[in-house]
């Protein structure tokens, strides 16, 4: 990640790029506090050196705000220094909308910036898949609840500690626990751990099976299975299993194949109206029905 300038802050501003602060410069303000520097900040413009300057010493004095509210994140796959830039960049936003006249502290302003800044930066750009900020928000404290509790209890907490802690439901955690899976997902070629000849994740994974779909009608049938009578069964049975013609299920039965036909088309009618709901009636069907 490039290094953060205040020309990267300042966001519309069209002015060119503020010259580095000389040495001298530095050392003439290094004697002001926070709000005398806040007050060059606010009345300089934007390519004074003297503004530069100022920045720059209360980037240093606030250093280690930054590095604490990023401390919490040191267990994300994000390389800390890449962190450590997005906070710089809440703390100059901070430093630039604090008016020292106000009152109360520049720390305390700049740390929910920082912290925010932080937050944006992983809803927007790590996540790999779309995760409500919610749901991004929950993560975040699933897992400090997690190492809060780890410490606290000698051990992993259980689930029902973790959402006992946070005041959440059982569901709540595990749909945290399931978007936290996304936020780096594993590439289908990345090697297993454990398995012969470097195996790959995409090695183990199953193909759509045509059966499954197969089984799972045969289940829905065998609901309404009972509903028809026994020679309506029959006759499925041996059209379908038995493969027989119509003609030969009706020599069987001792009735007409016409008469097969219309137990078949019944029968096959009845499952389908159960299975698939009523047909739709087209608006020919409709207008015919209307005007008889």
């Amino acid at each position: 990640m490039a290094t953060v300038s205040m020309r990267q802050v300042s966001g519309s501003h069209r002015a060119p790029t503020p010259p580095a602060a000389t040495g001298r410069t530095l050392e003439t303000l290094a004697g002001l506090d926070d709000r005398e520097l806040l007050r060059i900040v606010r009345s300089q413009p934007l390519d004074s050196a003297r503004r530069v300057a100022a920045c720059e010493l209360l980037v240093s004095r606030h250093r280690n705000l930054v590095r604490s509210c990023v401390q919490r994140y040191n267990r994300s796959p994000e390389p800390t220094e890449d962190l450590m830039q997005v906070g710089y960049v809440g703390l100059l936003k901070a430093i630039n909308n604090f008016d020292p006249d106000v009152g109360g502290s520049l720390a305390a302003y700049a740390q929910p910036c920082i912290s925010g800044e932080i937050k944006r930066h992983f809803r927007d750009k790590r996540w790999q898949v779309h995760v409500e900020r919610s749901m991004q928000e929950l993560v975040l404290q699933v897992r400090d609840a997690t190492r809060l509790l780890t410490q606290r209890l000698g051990h992993v907490p259980a689930d029902e500690e973790v959402a006992g802690h946070l005041g959440i439901s059982d569901d709540d955690l595990r749909e945290a626990r399931r978007a936290d899976l996304v936020f780096q997902p594993a590439s289908l070629d990345a090697p297993l751990a454990g398995q012969p000849d470097s195996a790959s994740l995409a090695d183990v994974l199953g193909e759509e099976d045509p059966e499954v779909e197969h089984t799972l009608d045969m289940e829905s049938v065998a609901t309404h299975w009972d509903e028809l009578p026994r020679r309506e069964q029959k006759i499925l049975l041996l059209r379908f299993y038995g493969d027989m013609t119509q003609a030969e299920i009706g020599q069987q039965l001792g009735i007409s194949q016409m008469h097969v036909s219309r137990l078949l088309a019944h029968a096959l009618g009845h499952l389908r109206q159960r299975l698939l709901g009523p047909p739709e009636t087209t608006p020919a069907a409709r207008l015919a029905s209307a005007s008889s």
